[in-house]
């Protein structure tokens, strides 16, 4: 039998589960200002869900080129459905690969123009993989507003992590030149940030890491499928697709479905194929997400009308803005963040919009610097000028009631 210490004699001790408790969370959901887990009720279409019993103006969604809800995706999803199963129940490593990753491998490592490509269940698992290629000889070279998943991925990573200002690229510049000649160097980016909607300098790391022998890695995940002349991203966009080396993609953005992929040269995927533990020992995409994906693809190569439709929309929404005196939203991609300042503030906002409804999205710290909570809107494919002139009537009603337009 155990012995026990008496009762007096117990130590004090820290519990780990304390710092679980959210007090904000329980005050903000108290006040109706909870902004998070707000569940979809369904999606008639036409850019628009049903929250709370009401339909409402979706103006938060990354189904940039509105396939989601696409009849032709979601009959491939079917027919995959119904003479594959609902899932592979294994890795792919393993038991869970399926001729139609094969082929959709294939084709995306074409439509990108990388030599091959590696699918995986999710774009954050993607990003994860890269994780492999960061060695303990090497040095990373990572913007400052690079996605958690590339953070996470850096952190797995052996490789010694240094950060630049974003898309500063004197300080990248003198980083690489005091980094070590005999030690490996990456820079990490991203294509199209996924906060601001603003684009990575790509041209500038592009010129540096030619000059020092560095590797590119790319994150495509919201621009792959809707910038450049054949929709394959910021790379194509910038005419500097040679000049990225590796390049991850989501399935969860432009491609109306989930999933994800690595693209490279065969090497280098072939390595990630066993080396990558977040692909090695997690279940592969199930065929209904990979049928979806390829018929995605097909799509964009085939309507550039809906890259048109949803820059179109885009144009209208942040010169709206910026005329209302938002002037950091200038810019030419369908994501925009409005900077509030305050967490509550920003919860307001976010609240004000529902109520006017339009559903968009807030971005608190630690997710953003203490001080930056911001208000993120995207528009989609979807959008009728009309519906971008309703978000616009709401922001300009809600910041008009909050105060923030004359310090927009």
């Amino acid at each position: 039998m155990l012995r026990t210490e008496p009762e007096s004699e117990c130590r004090a001790v820290t519990d780990p589960f304390d710092k679980c408790r959210l007090p904000e969370a329980g005050v903000l959901a108290s006040a109706g200002l909870y902004p998070y887990y707000l569940p979809v009720e369904g999606r008639p279409g036409g850019g628009e869900v049903v929250v709370g019993g009401r339909r409402v103006l979706m103006a938060g969604s990354n189904d940039y080129l509105a396939l989601a809800d696409d009849p032709r995706l979601k009959e491939a999803g079917a027919e995959a459905l119904h003479r594959l199963g609902s899932g592979n129940s294994g890795s792919r490593v393993l038991n869970g690969t399926l001729a139609l990753h094969e082929t959709l491998e294939g084709e995306l490592a074409a439509f990108l123009g990388h030599e091959a490509a590696m699918v995986v269940t999710t774009g954050y698992q993607a990003n994860l993989a890269l994780s492999a290629l960061f060695g303990p000889r090497d040095v990373l070279f990572a913007d400052r507003r690079i996605h958690a998943s590339l953070i996470d991925s850096a952190r797995l990573g052996q490789a010694t992590l240094r950060r630049y200002r974003h898309n500063d690229m004197t300080q990248l510049a003198g980083m690489l030149e005091a980094a070590d000649p005999q030690a490996g160097a990456i820079v990490l980016t991203e294509g199209m940030f996924s906060v601001g909607g603003d684009l990575c300098d790509l041209p500038g790391i592009a010129k540096l890491a030619a000059r020092h022998g560095a590797r590119v890695v790319l994150d495509s995940a919201h621009d792959a499928g809707l910038l450049g002349a054949g929709g394959r991203g910021a790379a194509e966009h910038h005419g500097l697709q040679s000049a990225v080396d590796v390049q991850t993609v989501t399935f969860s953005k432009c491609f109306g479905t989930l999933g994800g992929a690595v693209a490279g040269p065969h090497h280098v995927v072939q390595y990630l194929r066993h080396s990558a533990r977040s692909a090695l020992f997690s279940a592969s995409l199930p065929p209904a997400c990979t049928a979806a994906a390829l018929a995605a693809l097909d799509i964009i190569r085939t309507e550039p009308e809906r890259r048109r439709a949803v820059m179109s929309a885009a144009e209208r929404l942040r010169a709206g803005l910026v005329a209302l005196g938002f002037t950091r939203a200038a810019g030419g991609t369908p994501t925009v963040s409005l900077r509030v300042g305050d967490r509550l503030t920003a919860c307001r906002f976010w609240a004000g919009l529902l109520e006017e409804g339009v559903l968009a999205n807030v971005m608190l710290p630690p997710a953003v610097p203490e001080g930056e909570a911001l208000i993120r809107l995207s528009v989609t494919a979807a959008h009728t000028n009309g519906q971008v002139d309703r978000v616009l009537a709401a922001v300009a009603a809600v910041a008009g009631r909050l105060g923030l337009l004359e310090d927009a």
